[in-house]
C-alpha cells in the first residue's frame, strides 16, 4: 500500500506577508516609473497569479502615489507610498523588464527587493545639466518644425534652456512646482518679445512663443489619465486630466500674461500645424524660413531633446527617434487627407496601438515612454491654439476640438491595444 502524495503545503503568514511587502514596493516603483494606476494594479495581479501559493489571495488597490495590498481572509491591509520622485526612462524600462520577469516567473518574489534598489540606485548623468540641454533642444527642434524663421530658433532654444534652469530651481522650493508652468511660460515670452522687439521684427510667429516651454507639457500626465478613464479608475483619471488641463492653462496664461505686460503681436499666419507648414509664406535672411525638409531634423533633435530631459539613454533615445519620424509622417499624411483636427486624433490612435506593441514585444519600454515624444508633438498644437484664442477669438472654436480629437484618439487606441490582447488586462478584465 503506497502513501498517499502530500498536498502542497499551506503558505505561512509570513510568507503572504512578505508576498504582500515585496508586490507593494513592486507596485511603488512601478507608479514612480510614470505607469497609470489601471496598468500597476493589472501587472501586480499578473504577478500575484504567478505565484499562486504565496501571492494569490492578495488583491491590490493603486493611488496615484500609494499601493494597498489586502489580505482578504484576515482582513489586513497595507499601505506602501511611491518615493514621489520620477524615474529617469532608462530606470523605468528596467521596471517594465523586471515586471515582466516576475510575471513571467524567471524572478522569485522574494528577489525582487534586490532588483528595485538596484533599478532605484541606477546613476544618471548631470540630470539637471542633460535637462537644462533637452530642454533647449526641445524648443529647437519644435520651432523647426513649426518652421518658425531663423532668428525665432535661436530664441527659442535659448528661452528653452532658461525654461530648463527655471523649473530645475523652482522644484527646489516646496511648493515652486506648482507654478512652473505659468512662470516658465511668461518669463520665455517677456525673453522672446524682447529679442523680437531688440531686432525689430515686429510680430512674432506662434510657435516661436511655444516652442520654449514645450518641454513642460504633461504628455504622460494626461495619457494616463485618459487610460484611467479608459478603464474603471474614474476618479483618478478625472483627477489627473483635470490636473493636466489646469496645467496647460497656466501655460497658455503665461503666454497671455507675458505679451500684455510686452505689447507682444503674435502673427496670426504662423499658426500652422503639421499639414499646414508646407504653404506658409517665407521670406529672406534671418526673417527666412528653413526649407521644408529641415523640419523632419527637427522631429529627430525633438526626439533627441526628450531623451536628453529624461534620461533615456542611447537606446531608448534611438527608440524615441522613430517614434516621432512616424509620428510626423502619419500626422502629416492624415493631415492632407482629414484635416488636422481628425489627424490629430487619428495619429494619436495609431501611434498609441504601436506604443503597446513596442511594450509588449520589447518587454522594456513602457507605453506612456514611447508615447511621450509623440504627445509632445501633438500636444503644443493645441497649446499654440490656446494662447492664439487670447489676440484671435476665431482659435476658440479649433481648440477645443482638436483636444477633444487627441482625446479620443488616445482612448480608442487603449481598447484597440486591449482588444488585440485580451490576456493581458488583469482579473478585472
Amino acid at each position: 500500500m503506497t502513501d498517499p502524495q502530500p498536498s502542497d503545503p499551506q503558505p505561512s503568514d509570513q510568507d503572504e506577508t512578505a508576498a504582500a511587502r515585496h508586490l507593494g514596493h513592486l507596485g511603488a516603483l512601478l507608479l514612480d516609473a510614470g505607469l497609470s494606476v489601471t496598468d500597476v494594479r493589472a501587472a501586480l495581479e499578473q504577478a500575484a497569479d504567478t505565484h499562486p501559493r504565496t501571492a494569490r489571495a492578495l488583491t491590490f488597490s493603486v493611488l496615484p502615489e500609494a499601493v494597498l495590498v489586502t489580505k482578504p481572509e484576515t482582513g489586513t491591509v497595507r499601505m506602501f507610498h511611491s518615493d514621489a520622485t520620477e524615474l529617469s526612462f532608462r530606470q523605468s524600462a528596467h521596471a517594465s523588464r523586471l515586471v515582466h520577469e516576475t510575471t513571467s516567473a524567471a524572478v522569485p518574489l522574494d528577489g525582487l527587493p534586490e532588483r528595485i534598489d538596484r533599478i532605484r540606485a541606477m546613476p544618471r548623468t548631470h540630470p539637471q545639466l542633460s535637462w537644462i540641454l533637452g530642454s533647449a533642444l526641445v524648443a529647437g527642434g519644435l520651432a523647426t518644425v513649426f518652421r518658425c524663421p531663423w532668428w525665432a530658433i535661436l530664441i527659442a532654444m535659448a528661452a528653452g534652456g532658461l525654461v530648463g534652469i527655471l523649473k530645475t530651481i523652482l522644484d527646489r522650493i516646496e511648493s515652486g512646482a506648482a507654478i512652473v508652468p505659468f512662470v516658465a511660460a511668461f518669463v520665455s515670452t517677456l525673453v522672446v518679445a524682447s529679442v523680437a522687439s531688440a531686432v525689430g521684427a515686429g510680430s512674432v510667429p506662434l510657435f516661436g512663443v511655444c516652442a520654449p516651454i514645450a518641454i513642460l507639457v504633461p504628455g504622460a500626465l494626461i495619457t494616463n489619465a485618459l487610460l484611467e478613464l479608459t478603464a474603471t479608475d474614474i476618479v483618478t483619471g478625472s483627477a489627473r486630466l483635470l490636473y493636466g488641463l489646469i496645467m496647460l492653462g497656466f501655460m497658455a496664461g503665461g503666454i497671455a500674461a507675458g505679451a500684455a505686460v510686452t505689447g507682444l503681436r503674435i502673427d496670426p499666419d504662423s499658426a500652422a500645424l503639421v499639414g499646414q507648414i508646407s504653404s506658409v509664406a517665407g521670406s529672406e535672411g534671418w526673417q527666412a524660413l528653413p526649407p521644408l525638409w529641415l523640419s523632419w531634423i527637427g522631429v529627430v533633435a525633438l526626439a533627441v531633446g526628450v531623451g536628453c530631459a529624461f534620461g533615456s539613454g542611447m537606446k531608448l533615445t534611438v527608440l524615441s527617434v522613430g517614434v516621432m519620424v512616424c509620428t510626423y509622417a502619419v500626422l502629416t499624411a492624415a493631415s492632407a487627407w482629414v484635416g488636422n483636427v481628425v489627424a490629430t486624433g487619428v495619429s494619436a490612435a495609431v501611434l498609441f496601438v504601436a506604443a503597446r506593441m513596442i511594450e509588449r514585444l520589447t518587454v522594456a519600454v513602457p507605453a506612456t515612454i514611447s508615447f511621450q515624444p509623440a504627445f509632445l508633438l501633438l500636444v503644443p498644437g493645441t497649446v499654440g491654439l490656446v494662447a492664439l484664442a487670447s489676440f484671435d477669438t476665431h482659435a476658440l472654436q479649433t481648440t477645443p476640438a482638436t483636444f477633444a480629437s487627441l482625446c479620443i484618439g488616445i482612448k480608442i487606441g487603449a481598447l484597440v491595444a486591449e482588444i488585440g490582447t485580451p490576456g493581458d488586462r488583469g482579473r478585472r478584465a
